[in-house]
């Protein structure tokens, strides 16, 4: 009969290729029992987002199967978001993930929006700080208009879509312009982080202003954080000015997730013309350029901008169609970014939100 020492053996065999390590080192099997000839255990993972979950359990099933004496082999797929020991820094939070962009209009809130979605979808604990104090475009975005609850001296943030969100849209007229200096923004950054309830998250994505200005430099001296992501248009002048929110964060020395593509290429909806208005792959070779990871790409279409319009994010609109396929791809590349990152760092007993 075999043992569970000869199925860990075999199991030490099936890597987890971003992570760059066996399932068994990993501590990825939990439960593992064998009775007779059967076999079980479960697989969890560091994200429910996971790109290479069907791949693992696969390769985790056939291991199991080659030990001699095995008949049946029963594998769960589970999960379980690891976090930055630095994490510490906003209790129940596992990872930060700012969402930034050099320059406006390249729709780095929609992309926090979809992301978000996805995530949640994914089966994971997410919310949304918009810190995009001078659009905060959030609230619009994920059809929500109630004003956050109060518990204590506490925010109690609404939810959408099984996201948590907290925005200043909630507290300013829609018409109103809000005209703050350094500590007034310093202010409210530090509120939405202290003062909001966000309980247990997997992933809190902060949406940024454009730019390089006052919140993001109160953001970084105020929270360590997993790793940002950049989002950018194909076009040079979009690239360049990415370019520059990459430097920012390099020079606090706050890590880098990736860079997205948005607006990446459009699809003509009547003769399946393709046109790549804007350029195409400039993002993913800065990326390259760079030294770091390209996170994938997003397609200009009509139906995202109408489905954000609407209050609801494509990512849930129309979860089967190719666009919410492609968030839902960014979505499980940044996860996986996270990943990495935290494991490394746990592994070595560091402490994210440092490094280049």
């Amino acid at each position: 009969m075999p043992t569970e020492r000869e199925v860990l053996d075999a199991l030490s065999g099936v890597m987890d290729p971003e992570l760059g390590k066996d399932i068994v080192t990993l501590g990825f099997i939990k439960e593992l029992m064998v009775t007779g000839g059967k076999v079980s255990f479960s697989v969890e993972l560091t994200t429910p987002a996971c790109p290479l979950r069907r791949e693992i359990e696969a390769n985790a099933r056939q291991a199991a199967s080659s030990v001699r004496g095995v008949t049946e082999v029963d594998v769960k797929m589970t999960a379980r978001v690891r976090g930055p020991l630095a994490a510490a820094s906003l209790p129940g939070v596992k990872n930060v993930i700012p969402v930034a962009s050099g320059k406006g209009g390249v729709g780095k809130s929609t992309i926090t929006a979809n992301l978000a979605v996805s995530l949640a979808r994914a089966g994971a604990r997410v919310g949304i700080m918009d810190a995009d104090v001078y659009g905060p475009s959030i609230p619009l975005l994920m059809g929500v208009d109630e004003e956050p609850g109060v518990r204590g001296d506490k925010l109690v943030p609404p939810e959408a879509y099984g996201v948590k969100i907290m925005s200043i849209g909630f507290f300013a007229a829609e018409t109103e312009a809000v005209v703050w200096r350094g500590p007034m923004l310093h202010g409210v950054v530090k509120q939405f982080l202290e003062q909001v309830e966000w309980g247990e998250l997997d992933y809190l994505l902060i949406d940024l202003p454009p730019g390089t200005g006052d919140i993001q430099l109160s953001l970084c001296q105020m929270l360590c954080f997993t790793g940002a992501v950049i989002v950018s248009t194909p076009q040079d002048a979009a690239l360049r000015v990415a370019r520059k929110a990459v430097s920012m964060f390099r020079k606090l020395d706050r890590h880098i997730l990736g860079l997205v593509e948005n607006m990446s290429y459009f699809t003509c909806p009547h003769c399946g013309k393709r046109e790549d208005i804007f350029g195409h792959g400039g993002a993913k070779a800065a990326a390259e350029a760079m030294g770091m990871p390209f996170l994938g790409e997003i397609p200009l279409a009509t139906a995202v901008r109408a489905a954000s319009d609407s209050g609801r994010p494509v990512a849930v609109a129309e979860p089967g169609s190719s666009l919410a396929k492609a968030f839902d791809a960014v979505a499980s590349a940044v996860a996986s970014a996270a990943s990495i990152k935290s494991v490394g760092a746990l592994g070595s007993g560091g402490a994210l939100g440092s490094g280049g």
